[in-house]
This record gives structure tokens, C-alpha cells and sequence, in this order.
């Protein structure tokens, strides 16, 4: 285990720019992101190119050891890419089908305890961000920097609306993300299962009214305050 190197947990609700965060700040200490939230979108998909019911966990239970879920950066875009089973989903993943079903499919208890194993696995070595809804309190209960993400539902919903569009859907209507948003809310923080929740460590950014600069410099100083506070070497 490298004894200079830490465990980031970045939670929070859906839309709050986790993701975009997670990776700047990885970027910025050389270290692994992972977007856990993808990995549950590419079951989700899996499970939708399968025609598999939500409901039917046996099928679910054999198909999830066929998928192989990983990441790659695209250095052309600037940005990470989620690979299931070697293809590039990463467009595929952040339609609005796949946003309405990823909360339920997240509840399945086969389908966390399989990606759960998977993260706390890559985590063992540190030098890991990863952005979630249960990484300071499941995955990484011990992660030495946990923040935690907020913004007001209509800011959130305001910035899925514009990022759908960027990707070209021009059908889907602001009332239908903030409603999406809403009920995931209510599914992630309500599931039996690694509930979305606050950990008592972490640190919470609210970020309705900062723009991206601002909260990208806030983290910075938290991780380097967090890396110095425990003399490690960043």
C-alpha cells in the first residue's frame, strides 16, 4: 500500500457535478478516478440490451459475471470513457432510458454486493477518487477526505437539461428531469441497501451558487489540507 497516496469518497445527489469534480481532482493528484455511478448505468444498460425484468434477479444474479466494466481516458476529448466488455458506452449510458431505471437497479442487493466488491477492491492500494452515493459510507468508510455534494433540485435539474441537449436530445423537457431527479433522490436515499446518506466525516460542498472554478479550488485545498495534515508527500 503506498503510504503517500489517499482515498478520496466524493457523494452526493445526481446532477451536483460529482463526476466532473472526481476527475479534476484525480487529474490534478495523479490519482485513479472511478465513476461508481457509471458502473451501476452499465449494468443498468446490460440489462436493458438483455430485455431482462427488473424484477428478475436470477437473471440478473448470471448475467452480472459477464460483464467486465472499466475505464479509459480519452486523451482526444479530454475526458474518461466507460467500457463494458471492451465497447464504449459512455454516450449510450447517460440517456434518459438508462437515467429512469439505474436507481431501481441499484436496489438490487446482487447488484451492489457485485460492484461494491469491485470498488473496494480497486481502493485497497489508495490513490483512488471515487464519486458515488455510498463511497464514504460503504465503499470507503475509511477514505481520509469524504465530501459531499448538494445543490437545489431545479439548479441540478437545469444542468442535466443543458447537458442532454449538448449530447443532442431535444425532446426531453426540464419538468421531465426534475421530475427523474426528484424520484431518484427518494429511491437512492430511501433503499434498504447503502442508502444515499451523508457520512459524519465528510465535508459538504453545496454548490447551487459556486460556479465550477470555485468548488474545483475548495477541493483542491481540502485535498491538499487533508495530504499535509497527515505528512504525506502529494
Amino acid at each position: 500500500m503506498s503510504a503517500k497516496k489517499i482515498n478520496i469518497a466524493i457523494d452526493g445527489y445526481s446532477s451536483c457535478g460529482k463526476g466532473t469534480l472526481a476527475k479534476e481532482l484525480a487529474k490534478e493528484l495523479h490519482y485513479l478516478f472511478i465513476d461508481s455511478g457509471a458502473m451501476y448505468r452499465a449494468v443498468t444498460l446490460a440489462i436493458l440490451r438483455n430485455d431482462i425484468e427488473i424484477n428478475d434477479v436470477v437473471a440478473i444474479e448470471n448475467l452480472l459475471p459477464k460483464l467486465a466494466i472499466s475505464f479509459e481516458y480519452n486523451a482526444t476529448l479530454h475526458h474518461y470513457q466507460t467500457l463494458l466488455n471492451g465497447d464504449n458506452i459512455e454516450t449510450e449510458i447517460r440517456t434518459m432510458e438508462v437515467s429512469n431505471w439505474v436507481s431501481p437497479v441499484s436496489k438490487i442487493e446482487a447488484v451492489r454486493d457485485f460492484l461494491v466488491k469491485q470498488q473496494k477492491a480497486i481502493g485497497t492500494n489508495k490513490g483512488v477518487v471515487m464519486d458515488g452515493r455510498d463511497i464514504g459510507t460503504v465503499v470507503f468508510p475509511d477514505a481520509e477526505l469524504k465530501i459531499f455534494m448538494t445543490a437545489r433540485p431545479e439548479v441540478r435539474a437545469q444542468r442535466r437539461l443543458t447537458e442532454l441537449r449538448q449530447k443532442g436530445d431535444i425532446n426531453t423537457t426540464f419538468e421531465e428531469v426534475l421530475e427523474n431527479l426528484r424520484s431518484r433522490d427518494l429511491q437512492d436515499s430511501t433503499r434498504l441497501n447503502s442508502p444515499l446518506k451523508q457520512a459524519e466525516d465528510a465535508i459538504v460542498i453545496d454548490n447551487t451558487n459556486i460556479n465550477r472554478e470555485e468548488q474545483k479550488l475548495l477541493a483542491y485545498k481540502l485535498a491538499y489540507g487533508k495530504i499535509k495534515s497527515l505528512g504525506l508527500n502529494s
